[in-house]
């Protein structure tokens, strides 16, 4: 897979692609990335002017986002703009950006973008939460980090990202490691009893609990199986008594 950033600050992404799960991927060969500064598509370093109509803050100009694209961009590049008006990032959006090869993210600062370059080009809208950040840079180490995680060869066990809370929808069950008694709280029996079949279903019903105590929203879009629904009548009639 190709990420191409179209940033302003090459250097904020430093540490982020040096460490960690996208610099493993790099090293791997599965993901290459690379930063396009608009600057260098300009004949001054500009790359921004002040709104038509007035107002604070200042405006990223089309033509330096526009070279910068262009320069990158394939025949089935995804274009993605980060933006409050897009769709949340989810986990579900997630597994779809995963089957693209080339993404191209634009990390807009300032006031944001001339409205106009969504006329030049076909782009698709993301926001990855309601608050306010100052740029994209973050947005798009969050998407890269989110999609990589899932392409074959980049984790050590690709089991590890199917346990993973939202990847099946519901949260995950509770992890534990050593001591098994810790001042005196210990792991439950049962992760200790090496029958993998009763652990399974244990972390099932933890998992669909944790959900329905935490997130019960997410069960709106979760598909159960007759034993999921035989471990959600248990956890609710637990919580009943």
């Amino acid at each position: 897979m190709q990420f191409n950033i179209i940033s302003i600050f090459p250097e904020y992404y430093k540490g982020p692609l040096s460490c960690g799960t996208l610099r493993i991927a790099q090293e791997k060969g599965v993901v290459q990335i690379d930063i396009i500064n608009p600057r260098d598509f300009t004949s001054d370093g500009i790359v921004d002017d002040y709104q038509f109509g007035g107002g604070a803050g200042m405006v990223m100009k089309l033509e330096p986002l526009l070279k910068a694209i262009n320069s990158i961009k394939k025949e089935k590049s995804l274009i993605i703009n980060f933006s409050p008006t897009g769709r949340v990032l989810t986990q579900d959006l997630v597994k779809k950006l995963v089957k693209e090869d080339n993404i191209i993210l634009i990390c807009g600062r300032y006031k944001g973008i001339d409205e106009r370059l969504e006329r030049l080009f076909t782009l698709e809208e993301i926001s990855i939460g309601d608050y306010v950040l100052s740029g994209g840079e973050s947005a798009s180490i969050v998407l890269m980090e989110a999609v990589t995680r899932l392409l074959p060869g980049v984790l050590g066990h690709i089991d590890s990202a199917e346990d993973d809370s939202l990847q099946n929808g519901l949260l995950s069950a509770p992890v534990y490691t050593r001591p098994a008694n810790f001042r005196n709280h210990s792991v439950p029996e049962v992760l200790l009893s090496g029958n993998h079949q009763t652990i399974a279903r244990w972390r099932r019903k933890r998992s669909i609990e944790r959900t329905l105590k935490k997130r019960p929203e997410l069960l709106d879009n979760v598909i159960f199986s007759r034993d999921d629904l035989e471990i959600l009548l248990e956890v609710l009639n637990d919580k009943k008594s």
